[in-house]
């Protein structure tokens, strides 16, 4: 297994990138926006990777992170979803904005991914629903920024309130998602107290 490729960007292409690793070109498969993420042509850049092993092929699919990556390979365990499919599934929606699609239940949101009809939605949201959880992105988020678990399930209920407040107020998932990370929780707070800070770092 391949777990990150790390080298220089030589190429970029549409969906692909040519990573130089010591005189050898790895082609990985990647959206437009973690492609965007990559910078400069001649930069050093690291790519987590998923090797697709087929009878005739393999394909190197990368991601700029973890999170991408594990999101990819749950959806590529969901029967009908190929590499292909979840890649472009993630080529127009986040990880966070994904699992707030699935927890809403917004099949119009996933089948604006290419190839995605509203059966393989319904399927993907059905099989996934106990598996993509909002309160795993808010980990997530408390992860990459090294802040404090309070350890308190009601706190992560108060966190999902607020973040499904805000969507309600027509935020987008990913935006209600990085607004409610930014706010330090502790133990006593309120969802109101916390939507509060909460929006305050929407306007800035």
């Amino acid at each position: 297994m391949i777990a990150f490729i790390r080298g220089i960007l030589a190429m970029v292409e549409e969906d692909k990138v040519i990573i130089d690793v010591g005189g050898v070109g790895y082609g990985i498969f990647m959206t437009g926006p973690a492609i965007s993420r990559l910078g400069r042509k001649g930069t050093e850049v690291m790519v987590h990777t998923f090797l697709n092993v087929k009878e005739d092929v393999m394909q190197l699919y990368g991601f700029s992170t973890r999170d991408e990556l594990l999101v990819f390979r749950l959806l590529i365990g969901v029967n009908g979803i190929g590499p292909k499919a979840a890649l472009g599934i993630l080529s127009v929606l986040s990880p966070d904005d994904l699992r707030f699609a699935v927890m809403a239940g917004d099949i119009k949101a996933i089948t604006a991914a290419p190839g995605i009809g509203k059966k393989t939605a319904e399927k993907l949201i059905l099989e996934l629903k106990d598996r993509l959880r909002l309160e795993d992105a808010l980990d997530s988020g408390r992860q990459e920024t090294g802040a404090i678990d309070p350890g308190n399930g009601i706190l992560e209920d108060i966190r999902s309130d607020a973040v499904q407040a805000l969507a309600a107020l027509g935020y987008s998932g990913s935006e209600a998602l990085k607004a409610v990370r930014r706010v330090d929780v502790y133990e006593g707070m309120t969802t109101e107290e916390l939507l509060k800070q909460a929006l305050k770092h929407m306007m800035f």
